[in-house]
């Protein structure tokens, strides 16, 4: 029995991330997961999609990031993607304010559902800095090892890649904006989506923004709508 099944991380991501998977912060981490199991706590994801971004966005395919901080915590919400939720949930209010700078911005309807699965597979990485929590307990495995983690995978698509386009929301993803390098790759900055945010997030233009930015270096722009 292990606390994080490593093997389930896609190819071209564990060839570029192999390394970490030995260092002591790993090792801690899946031994911390594997004790939240014993005592039966839920974890969100479940453990097949905890690494559900990198499975939908290989590493050769990453056109742009989207970093969130938490997985969501409410029963069946966390789906491994960052802001996304199973279609048949009900859509978080940051989800809902995101969908409706999309319409602003784009002019895409608001959708039904919540599950932003064709965003990943068209090379949208998102990505959450830590990667589970324990279920009904925000934050519970921030400050475990994955931020350790996630950090490594953007420096990786800093130094490996070029041309990305970085969506920092919030103040937590801005401070990434440290490790990236801003001279091969774009970062757009704004509030947070969530309600309590209350403003900087609506009228960003973000969508319009990275694709802009994408057709102008050649690449296939994203389609927003689901």
């Amino acid at each position: 029995m292990s606390g994080i099944e490593v093997m389930d991380i896609e190819q071209s991501w564990r060839h570029r991330l192999s390394e970490e998977f030995s260092k002591p912060y790993f090792q801690q981490l899946s031994a911390f997961l594997l004790t939240e199991k014993i005592f039966g706590h839920i974890i969100y994801p479940p453990s097949n999609k905890i690494f559900a971004a990198f499975e939908y966005t290989p590493f050769d395919k990453v056109k742009a990031v989207i970093i969130g901080q938490d997985p969501y915590h409410g029963d069946g919400q966390a789906n491994g993607l960052c802001f996304s939720v199973a279609d048949t949930i009900r859509k978080p209010p940051s989800l809902q304010n995101v969908f409706k700078e999309l319409l602003r911005d784009v002019g895409v309807p608001i959708s039904v559902g919540g599950n932003l699965e064709a965003w990943a597979k068209q090379g949208v990485l998102l990505l959450n800095a830590t990667l589970t929590v324990r279920a009904n307990a925000a934050g519970s495995h921030q400050k475990k090892g994955w931020e350790l983690f996630t950090d490594t995978v953007i420096r990786t698509i800093s130094e490996q890649n070029e041309g990305v386009v970085f969506l920092l929301w919030g103040n937590f993803a801005k401070q990434k904006a440290s490790i990236i390098n801003k001279e091969k790759h774009f970062i757009l900055e704004a509030a947070h989506p969530s309600p309590l945010a209350r403003t900087g997030f609506v009228g960003c233009k973000h969508f319009s923004k990275t694709n802009a930015l994408l057709e102008s270096l050649g690449k296939t722009t994203i389609d927003w709508s689901l």
